[in-house]
C-alpha cells in the first residue's frame, strides 16, 4: 500500500468522522432540549430521531448520485450538508426548525454510510480491503468519542446554551473533510463502467493495483457476465443471495440496541442512580471502550475473516445484553457501567467493525451502490424506530425487558452467523460476484 492510497482511504474514512460526531453529539443535548421546549415523550422522539429519519432517505437515494455524477462528488456534497446541519441545529430558535436542521444533518449520515465504503472498496486491494474499508468505521467510532468529550468539556461553558455549542462543533470536521476530498481522485471501477474512461481509471489502478492490465479486464469481464440480465431489476432473484445477507446483517446490528445506547447513554446511567456530570464522563468511557476495541478489529479483519469476528462479536453481545437486563430486573446498578462497556467492546469487534466491510463486498459492481442503500437503509429504519421508541418504553416498563429483547434478538444473530454467512476475506470483488450471484 502506497501513501497515497491510505491518504486517500483516510480522507474518505473522515466522513465516518462525522458520521459518529453527529450522531452522538446529541446525546449530549438531548435531556435540556426537552426542557427547554417542554417536549413530551413522543415529541422528544421524535425531535432527536429526527436525525435518523433523515438518515433513511440519504441510505435510500444515497446510491443515485454516487452512480450519477460519482463518488468523489457525492461525497463531496455530503461535506457541505453536514456544515449547513450543524450551524443550522446550533441555532435553532424552536423545535420544528431544529428537527429539519437535524433531518439534514441525517442525509449527509445516511448517504455517506452508503458512498464512503463503497469508495474505499472500489480502490483498495483485496489483500487490505478489509482494512482499508474498516477505517471508516474507525473514524465514526473516534468521532463518537470525541463527541462525548466535546459534551463533557463544553458542560456548562454556554450555561443554558451549551448545547448549541455541542451541535455546532460538526461545522469545523464538515469544512476539512470537504476541503480534503476535492484532492482525491474518483473510484477506476466507476470511471470504466459508468463514465466509460479507461484511461482516466487506469491512472488511478496504476497507484492502487500494480497489475492494472489484469485489473482492468477483470472489471470489464465482470460487467460482461452482467450484460446478458442488464435490465434484470435489483430485486430479483438473481440478487436475491447478497440482498437476504444484507438486510439481515443491517437488522440485526440495529435490534442489539446500539443506537439506543449512543443516543441514550447519560440517560441510561442516570437511570442506575448517577448525576448529569458522572453521566457523561461515563459516556466518554463507552467512546473508549469503543475506539480500543474498533482498532482490535481493525486489526483482525483481514488476519482471522470476517466470520470469526462475527462469532466473538455474538457471543459477546448475548452476554453482556442478558447481564445488563438482570441489573434492571433486580434493581442492581452497581456492574451496569461494566456490562455496558462489555456490549460496547462486543459491538466494536463485530458488528462495527465488520457490516460496512462485508455489505460494501457481496454485491457486483454494478449494483454495488444499490445493494450498499439498502443495507444502510435497513441500518437506518430500524435505528430511527428504536431511537424514537426507546424513551418512551424505558419510561414506562425501565431497562430490564429492553435490553432483554436485545439480548434475545442477538442469540438469532448468532444463528445467523453460523449458517448464513460467507466469508469474504482476501477475495477479489469480481470473484465474490461469481460465488454469489447465480
Amino acid at each position: 500500500m502506497n501513501s497515497k492510497l491510505v491518504l486517500w482511504s483516510i480522507t474518505v474514512g473522515l466522513g465516518g468522522f462525522l458520521f459518529g460526531l453527529d450522531t452522538a453529539v446529541i446525546s449530549g443535548a438531548e435531556q435540556t432540549i426537552q426542557k427547554l421546549w417542554n417536549l413530551d415523550g413522543w415529541t422528544h422522539g421524535m425531535a432527536i430521531g429526527m436525525a435518523l429519519y433523515g438518515t433513511v432517505f440519504g441510505a435510500a437515494f444515497g446510491g443515485v448520485p454516487a452512480d450519477k455524477i460519482g463518488r468523489k462528488k457525492t461525497l463531496l456534497w455530503i461535506g457541505i450538508l453536514f456544515f449547513v446541519s450543524a450551524i443550522g441545529a446550533a441555532v435553532a430558535q424552536e423545535v420544528y426548525t431544529f428537527m429539519f436542521f437535524r433531518f439534514i444533518g441525517g442525509l449527509s449520515i445516511g448517504a455517506s454510510s452508503v458512498v464512503a465504503p463503497v469508495y474505499i472498496s472500489e480502490i483498495a486491494p483485496p489483500k487490505y480491503r478489509g482494512r482499508m474499508v474498516i477505517s471508516f468505521q474507525v473514524n465514526i467510532v473516534l468521532g463518537i468519542l470525541l463527541a462525548y468529550v466535546s459534551n463533557y468539556l463544553l458542560l456548562g461553558v454556554g450555561g443554558e446554551n451549551d448545547w448549541r455549542w455541542m451541535l455546532g462543533i460538526v461545522a469545523l470536521p464538515s469544512l476539512v473533510f470537504t476541503a480534503m476530498m476535492m484532492l482525491t481522485p474518483e473510484t477506476p471501477r466507476w470511471l470504466l463502467l459508468q463514465k466509460g474512461d479507461e484511461a482516466a481509471a487506469r491512472k488511478v489502478l496504476a497507484i492502487t493495483d500494480p497489475e492494472v492490465d489484469k485489473a482492468v479486464e477483470e472489471i470489464k469481464a465482470s460487467a460482461h457476465q452482467e450484460k446478458g440480465t442488464s435490465k434484470e431489476p435489483f430485486f430479483s432473484k438473481k440478487y436475491s443471495l447478497p440482498i437476504i445477507l444484507a438486510f439481515l446483517f443491517a437488522f440485526f446490528n440495529q435490534v442489539s440496541g446500539i443506537n439506543a445506547v449512543i443516543y441514550y447513554a447519560p440517560r441510561i446511567f442516570e437511570m442506575t442512580g448517577a448525576e448529569e456530570s458522572s453521566a457523561l464522563l461515563s459516556t466518554a468511557g463507552i467512546g473508549v471502550v469503543n475506539l480500543i476495541f474498533t482498532f482490535l478489529g481493525w486489526y483482525l479483519i483481514d488476519r482471522f475473516g470476517r466470520r470469526t469476528l462475527m462469532f466473538i462479536g455474538s457471543v459477546g453481545y448475548i452476554v453482556s445484553l442478558a447481564l445488563i437486563a438482570m441489573s434492571f430486573y433486580n434493581e442492581s446498578y452497581a456492574n451496569v457501567p461494566i456490562y455496558i462497556f462489555a456490549f460496547i467492546a462486543s459491538h466494536a469487534i463485530g458488528q462495527g467493525a465488520v457490516i460496512w466491510v462485508f455489505i460494501s463486498e457481496i454485491f457486483p459492481n454494478s449494483v454495488r451502490a444499490s445493494g450498499m442503500s439498502l443495507g444502510s437503509l435497513t441500518h437506518w429504519v430500524f435505528a430511527a424506530l428504536i431511537a424514537s421508541v426507546f424513551p418512551v418504553f424505558a419510561t414506562k416498563y425501565g431497562g430490564g425487558p429492553i435490553f432483554a429483547f436485545f439480548s434475545v434478538m442477538m442469540v438469532l444473530q448468532l444463528i445467523y452467523v453460523w449458517r448464513m454467512m460467507p466469508e469474504t476475506k482476501g477475495v477479489s470483488l469480481e470473484d465474490l460476484q461469481k460465488r454469489l450471484v447465480k
